[in-house]
C-alpha cells in the first residue's frame, strides 16, 4: 500500500493498523520520518517567517525608536533609566540595561527578541535561545555595529533558515523513534491484556502508525496556533487507545484442542 495511503488508513482504521504488522521494517522507518517531517512543518514555517519578518523590524526599531546603547564587559548600557518596549508586526523587542525583565518574560512573548541587561534572547516558532554576553570574550557593540550584524545575517538566512530547519526535524526524528519504541513496550502489556500472540517488531510497527492521529491533530493545531492543554497526556493517551484498538483487531490464537 502507498505510503500516503497507509497515512489515511492510519487515522481511522485500527484494523488496517493491525495488518500493516506484517510490512518490512524499512517502509515502517520511513513512515515515521515523513509522520516527523509533516509534524515540524508549522514549526519551520513559523520560524521562517518569524526570523524574516523579526530581522527587518528589529533594523527598523535600532534605527527609529531604540535610544543610544552599548554592550561592553558583558553588561548592556543604554540611555534610559526604564525598560524600551516596542511591538511591531506581530514582533516584540526589549531593550533593558535595568534587570528589570527576564529571559522568560521574552519567550512569553511568542515571537520577540530582547536585548537585557547581561544576555540577549530569541524567541520565535514556539522556541527560545538565550545568550549571555559574557560568552562572547571581547564584544563590544553599539547601535550601528548591531545594526551592521543584522544586514550581515539578513544576507545569510538562505543558508540560516536550513541548517535550523534540518537541526530542528533531526532532533524531532530522533524524539519520534524513542516515543514509538516506549509505545511499542506499553503495547507489550496491551497484548497481554487483550489475549494476542504478537512479538516487539510487530508491535513496533503498529506504534509507528498508531503515532499518526494524536501528531496530524497536533500539527493543525500548531499551524492554527491553538494552544491545547495538557499536550504531553493527550498524545500518549491517544496513541495508547490505537494501539489497543489495533491490538483487539488481531484474532486470538486457537486453544489446543
Amino acid at each position: 500500500m502507498n505510503i500516503f495511503k497507509q497515512l489515511v488508513k492510519s487515522i481511522y482504521s485500527p484494523r488496517d493498523i493491525a495488518l500493516f504488522r506484517f510490512q518490512g521494517i524499512g517502509k515502517t522507518i520511513l513512515y515515521v520520518f515523513l509522520l516527523t517531517f509533516i509534524s515540524v512543518l508549522p514549526s519551520i514555517v513559523y520560524l521562517s517567517s518569524a526570523l524574516s519578518t523579526g530581522l527587518d523590524s528589529a533594523k527598523a526599531f535600532i534605527q527609529e525608536e531604540a535610544p543610544d546603547f552599548s554592550i561592553k564587559n558583558g553588561q548592556l548600557s543604554a540611555k534610559t533609566e526604564v525598560p524600551v518596549t516596542i511591538n511591531n508586526e506581530g514582533f516584540t523587542f526589549f531593550l533593558d540595561p535595568t534587570g528589570t525583565i527576564s529571559s522568560e518574560d521574552v519567550a512569553n512573548e511568542g515571537n520577540a527578541f530582547g536585548l537585557l541587561k547581561d544576555e540577549f534572547v530569541l524567541a520565535a516558532g514556539g522556541q527560545s535561545e538565550t545568550y549571555a554576553y559574557s560568552m562572547m570574550e571581547g564584544l563590544n557593540i553599539n547601535n550601528n555595529e548591531l545594526l551592521n550584524l543584522i544586514d550581515s545575517i539578513s544576507g545569510l538566512k538562505g543558508i540560516i533558515i536550513p541548517v535550523i530547519s534540518i537541526f530542528i526535524y533531526l532532533f524531532s526524528s530522533a524524539s519520534s523513534f524513542i516515543e514509538v519504541s516506549i509505545l511499542a513496550l506499553i503495547g507489550l502489556a496491551l497484548k497481554n491484556l487483550a489475549g494476542r500472540k504478537l512479538t516487539y517488531r510487530h508491535l513496533w510497527r503498529m506504534a509507528a502508525y498508531s503515532e499518526t492521529l494524536p501528531t496530524l491533530f497536533f500539527t493543525i493545531m500548531a499551524a492554527l496556533k491553538t494552544t491545547v492543554p495538557n499536550t504531553f497526556f493527550i498524545n500518549w493517551f491517544v496513541a495508547i487507545i490505537v494501539l489497543l484498538l489495533a491490538i483487539k483487531e488481531i484474532p486470538r490464537p486457537k486453544k489446543a484442542a
